[in-house]
């Protein structure tokens, strides 16, 4: 039990236990028995002697008798209390049994400090328990001492490389125009000497924003690799606590030791959990904790604490949240954003996560590259470690090509599930991905498909895979629509097949939605809104609030005039190529699975030339 009730018990248990304890070591306690009761065992000259304070009497029996009144139980010391009307002989009768009297109590009362310490012993256990508990609470949370676990901690340590090798620049891939930038902060750091015989100033600190998996943490690792100077590591939510005061004591602490071995780097992950723009809640409850490290954390930044040689390196994916305060010059000097690789960077990150496994030959990652626009460099570290479980799985020796291609269909469509379909649920859903395929053949400017299947994967009973050949940067609004339109193509196949619309389209209808509302309401593509961003681009903040209601109203007939008319063509080109459709939802039923020519081939379209219509 946990809380007010377990401290209860416990300390109900720990004092009986110590009062039995004690007791043990005091003796028995008395039996109260009767007067008539001592009168009787007196007449029987069972007693040997008493002690008689008043008219309390307390005795010592020579044998043992039954405690009257009890079914069982014995004693031997008893008292009893002499009523004042007894008019009996007492003193005649003990002498003439020949009892002793003694002048101290037969049963020895505790004495004061037997007391103190009956009183005290509870207590003492409980706090006792408390310390030992809350030093292993302490040790869990991270090596803090004292009462639940808040006080110092062991001062920061730079990190130690593992197995004696540091990260540089060589372990990282796919982003050079950032190594560039960050180029000019190792030789800051190497020869710091030959800048400030120039004048100049060593940046204070670095900013990498981006988003999650594009490789901030291994930038900063590389950084200090390449320099040769101690790194240190923290987490922004290590320095909030629930006592004000302590997470500025704890960034104290940091700067301090990496001055000691300045020129040192700091690096801070997730850096807006604590570098929030301040005053958004008015500095009630741990607000007031974060304003403080924050304020801390911008004062050691700032110079006056002497922090020379010290660089303070900051990952985050949220730069808009951040306090104009701490991304002002003399900061964070520089802000590099670290965006996905581009092809050629995606497969030099492949090649990086594929050195240390066994490959076979002809492995060609420039196609595996290709098939993987906007992909981070997590994402494709995870893709050939999925590759290499898939070669162990089969016995393998060596990662193949057919390993990295169905672990890429593993990660980009999901898991294959063993689940039992109706026949005329399955068709239904051939058609369905066949809609896709077919509009994303049929419409110019579209992205190739590269893959079709009808086998259950994740949540959905059937994916159709396309990607561009090249990467993309900017969209058009022929593009976008030919988005939504091969998007609208799975519902557009049912409605014109079956005359019916299922529940399958309901992530296509999501897609489709996002993609038209930023095409009216944030990239003018729409002649009665206008060039206008009447919709933030969070997702998370409410857009009711960013324009006029008659703003929003025109945003929203835009909206549903741009999907009727892609979802009209849709509906036209499905009825038009009505037998490319059929000839592609039959294969796809034999087949369950088609490549990307296989599925050119089933429809009758070339690959390089599309009907545009």
């Amino acid at each position: 039990m946990g809380g007010w009730g377990g401290m209860i018990l416990t300390a109900l248990a720990v004092f009986l236990i110590t009062d039995l304890v004690l007791s043990f070591f005091t003796g028995s306690r008395p039996t109260t028995i009767s007067y008539t009761e001592f009168g009787r065992q007196l007449a029987a000259d069972n007693i040997s002697k008493i002690y008689s304070k008043g008219d309390s009497i307390e005795g010592q029996l020579k044998r043992k008798q039954d405690v009257p009144g009890a079914d069982e139980g014995t004693f031997m010391q008893f008292k009893t209390q002499r009523p004042v009307f007894a008019d009996d002989d007492l003193w005649a009768t003990l002498t003439k049994n020949k009892v002793t009297v003694t002048a101290e109590p037969v049963v020895q009362q505790r004495g004061l400090l037997y007391n103190l310490l009956l009183s005290l012993a509870p207590v003492l256990l409980l706090v006792l328990l408390w310390l030992y508990v809350s030093r292993r609470m302490s040790k869990l949370a991270g090596g803090l001492g004292g009462l639940g676990g808040i006080g110092r901690r062991a001062p920061p340590r730079p990190v130690v490389p593992e197995l004696g090798r540091r990260t540089t620049f060589a372990d990282v891939a796919g982003i050079d125009e950032v190594e560039a930038e960050l180029n000019e902060v190792v030789d800051f750091l190497k020869r710091p000497q030959a800048y400030r015989a120039l004048g100049a100033r060593m940046p204070r600190g670095v900013l990498l924003a981006g988003p999650p998996g594009t490789g901030k943490t291994l930038l900063a690792r590389a950084v200090a690799g390449e320099a040769d100077v101690p790194f240190f590591s923290a987490s922004a939510s290590e320095f909030i606590e629930m006592i004000v005061g302590v997470g500025a004591g704890r960034v104290r602490e940091l700067f301090a030791e990496a001055r000691k071995v300045a020129p040192a780097i700091i690096f801070i992950d997730e850096i807006d959990t604590i570098g929030r723009a301040r005053g958004a809640a008015g500095g009630i409850g741990g607000h007031d904790e974060r304003e403080q490290t924050l304020n801390q954390i911008l004062t050691e930044m700032d110079g006056f604490s002497g922090s020379e040689g010290v660089v303070v390196i900051a990952a985050t994916n949220r730069p808009d949240v951040l306090d104009p305060a701490l991304t002002r010059p003399g900061r964070f000097d520089r802000v590099v954003h670290v965006s996905p690789p581009d092809r050629t960077g995606r497969e030099a990150i492949l090649g990086i996560h594929l050195r240390q496994v066994p490959l076979e030959g002809g492995i060609d990652l420039t196609a595996v590259a290709r098939a993987t626009p906007g992909m981070t460099g997590a994402e494709l570290a995870n893709l050939a470690n999925e590759a290499a479980l898939l070669a162990v799985k089969r016995g393998k020796g060596a990662v193949g090509q057919s390993e990295l291609s169905d672990a890429l269909e593993k990660v980009q469509l999901g898991a294959a599930r063993p689940l039992v379909i109706p026949v005329e649920e399955r068709r239904r859903t051939a058609y369905h991905e066949s809609g896709h395929a077919l509009l994303g053949m049929l419409h110019p400017g579209a992205d190739p498909v590269r893959k079709i299947t009808i086998v259950p994967r994740g949540r959905a009973l059937g994916v159709t895979l396309s990607t561009p050949d090249s990467d993309r940067y900017a969209y058009t609004e022929e593009y976008l629509r030919g988005r939504i339109i091969g998007a609208l193509g799975g519902m557009a196949a049912e409605h014109v097949v079956f005359g019916v619309i299922t529940t399958g389209a309901e992530n296509d209808l999501e897609q489709v939605t996002n993609v038209v509302r930023g095409m009216v309401g944030r990239w003018g593509m729409s002649e009665k809104v206008g060039p206008l961003s009447a919709i933030p681009a969070d997702s998370q903040q409410p857009y009711g609030l960013s324009a006029a209601p008659a703003t929003l109203d025109v945003i929203d007939a835009e909206m549903r005039r741009i999907v009727d008319e892609c979802y009209g063509t849709a509906c036209r080109l499905l009825g038009r190529h009505r037998e490319q459709l059929d000839a592609l939802a039959e294969r796809l039923l034999e087949a369950e699975t088609l490549e990307e020519g296989e599925a050119y081939e089933a429809a009758g379209i070339p690959r390089l030339a599309k009907a545009a219509e």
